[in-house]
């Protein structure tokens, strides 16, 4: 399995999600989902980086008046980056089912 960050993670989760979608709308359900800012550079970086692995492709949608004729570039998973997500998972689930509650003398704050 190809090795993957947790904004990379995420990010390729929402994409899913969504089957298409653009960078500002991206950032807009990361903050909603983990009540955390994320600025639409460090989206771009990582779908980006996404897009260069196959687990991502783009393509710039139509023209709007709303963004003065400027296009919006959209962004889907691929095939690739649904295994990926699709395996990790699978690996985290099986791992998590032997997790028991730790005895709270031996966790520190």
């Amino acid at each position: 399995m190809e090795s993957i960050g947790s904004l990379e993670e995420i990010a390729l989760m929402i994409l899913l999600k969504n089957e298409r979608i653009n960078s500002v709308d991206i950032a807009k359900e990361y903050e909603d989902a983990l009540s955390k800012n994320i600025s639409i550079p460090a989206i771009h970086v990582v779908l980006k980086r996404m897009e260069k692995k196959g687990w991502v492709s783009s393509e710039f949608g139509e023209p709007t008046a709303e963004r003065g004729g400027r296009r919006k570039r959209i962004y889907w998973a691929t095939p690739k980056g649904y295994q990926l997500v699709s395996e990790l998972n699978e690996v985290k689930s099986k791992l998590w089912s032997g997790v028991t509650k730790p005895s709270l003398q031996y966790v520190r704050a």
